[in-house]
């Protein structure tokens, strides 16, 4: 898959997570040990899954129309994938620290959010970073290289 595909994926695929999280039926209250949050609109469990509730949603929204904008050149879709394995790496270790693991009482980015973030981080930098093959580079039938 190349870059600018992968911007256009992602960029989907966030825009679909963050508008979700905003249809009620899809979430499950959050559970009676889970951190409380300063800002409970829309909070609960996506898919009885991932917490979520506004600022999180919006967030996914934001970042999937970056990626949907992204995917024009492949300047911005590489931009893009560095930008969201730093964003997504960052967010996957606050999910781990207890006080940022909602991100100050604002956000959830507790349990399975901490992996699914991680994933997404990885996937971004094999992207973000992936060697370009230079043009006129491709390797010629009957050439060994």
């Amino acid at each position: 898959m190349k870059t600018r595909y992968f911007a256009l994926v992602f960029g989907f695929i966030f825009l679909i997570a963050g508008i979700l999280g905003f249809i009620p039926r899809l979430l499950t209250p959050p559970a009676g040990g889970a951190p409380a949050l300063a800002v409970e609109s829309y909070y609960g469990y996506l898919f009885a899954l991932f917490p979520v509730n506004v600022l999180h949603n919006l967030g996914h929204v934001l970042l999937g129309l970056w990626g949907l904008a992204a995917w024009r050149s492949f300047t911005a879709a590489r931009t893009y994938a560095r930008s969201m394995t730093v964003i997504y790496a960052v967010l996957a270790v606050c999910g781990l620290i207890p006080g940022l693991n909602t991100l100050f009482g604002l956000a959830p980015l507790f349990s399975n959010d901490i992996w699914l973030h991680a994933i997404a981080a990885i996937v971004a930098a094999y992207f973000g970073w992936a060697p370009v093959p230079a043009v006129g580079t491709a390797q010629q039938p009957g050439l060994r290289q």
